[in-house]
């Protein structure tokens, strides 16, 4: 609303970006806490199994759905931004699931680090081939292409592995795992207490910022406004299928769901704007942000849920 009447309204880009490392770390010293508790068992491996496969999967059959509407860089775009994930949306489901009183890994933090990085290197791969073949159209020696696709990817796996907010992520976890129970009382007051009210906040700063984008729908195809409802909810079905037959508790179960059915409107943006330039923002980082994360929050989470209950 504040957007929609255009109020002055605002974050200081500096707190938003503190309160969003300071969720992150929360999440990452609880579920490593977690994982200290339960010890890494087969059921973990197959969780993350499912989250690396569901990494590959959706790209791979979303890219030619979307080729149906568009140009293979426009595509490959959209598609990495939904074969890769959303961390608010992460942070979102764990909330949830805390007020439902279900139990969840705290090892799904990392199934949110290894969803990063498949998906982008599909994309720009897709994207390359696209390239490719458009350049033997225009008659021009693909030499060239090939180093960009090689410099690309190597690109893609150092910005994803030392970004920000996956260092903070996996180095809490990891400090999580080693303090145990014990030292985690030390520091519940900072990262527990308060998370709830910071994270009031920072959903304030992601509303309007979805809101500003609204205008930006006008000029999107239909055909992209229904795939960014439609297949979250595909990928979110698949995913809770997968994981009802490896035999995952419900927890663990709707987070990867969740996943899955999320789109990356942040990592993934910044990295194919730089390794796809010509794909439109446009198009990929509006349907991510202005369309599937609000879905996702308020009618795709307890719709997933609620899907638990038929398996």
């Amino acid at each position: 609303m504040a957007a929609a009447v255009r109020s002055n309204l605002e974050m200081p880009a500096q707190i938003s970006k503190f309160i969003s490392l300071y969720l992150l770390m929360s999440i990452g010293i609880k579920g490593g806490v977690a994982l200290s508790v339960s010890g890494i068992q087969p059921e973990i491996l197959t969780g993350l199994g499912i989250a690396l496969l569901m990494a590959f999967l959706v790209p791979a059959y979303t890219y030619p759905l979307l080729r149906l509407r568009t140009d293979g860089y426009n595509a490959a775009a959209v598609a990495a931004t939904y074969g890769s994930v959303s961390a608010v949306t992460f942070i979102a489901v764990g909330q949830f699931l805390d007020n439902q009183g279900v139990a969840h890994g705290g090892h799904m933090a990392v199934a949110l680090v290894i969803m990063e990085v498949p998906a982008v290197i599909m994309a720009v791969l897709l994207a390359a081939m696209t390239r490719s073949i458009d350049e033997k159209r225009k008659g021009r020696d693909s030499a060239s292409h090939n180093t960009h696709s090689e410099f690309s990817i190597k690109g893609i796996l150092h910005e994803s592995f030392t970004d920000g907010s996956i260092v903070l992520l996996m180095g809490s976890l990891f400090i999580g795992f080693l303090v145990g129970v014990d030292g985690y009382q030390t520091v519940k007051p900072f990262t527990g207490d308060l998370f709830k009210g910071l994270l009031g906040f920072f959903l304030l700063e992601m509303g309007m910022m979805v809101g500003r984008r609204f205008r930006e729908m006008q000029v999107i195809d239909p055909f992209f406004l229904g795939f960014a409802f439609v297949i979250p909810v595909v990928n979110a079905c698949l995913t809770l299928a997968l994981s009802h037959g490896a035999g995952l508790s419900d927890g663990d179960a709707l987070m990867l769901a969740t996943l899955a059915a999320s789109a990356s409107y942040i990592v993934v943006p910044a990295v194919v704007r730089a390794a796809i330039p010509e794909a439109n923002p446009g198009i990929y980082f509006t349907m991510a942000l202005a369309l599937t994360f609000p879905f996702n929050v308020i009618i795709g989470i307890p719709l997933y849920f609620h899907l638990l209950n038929y398996l």
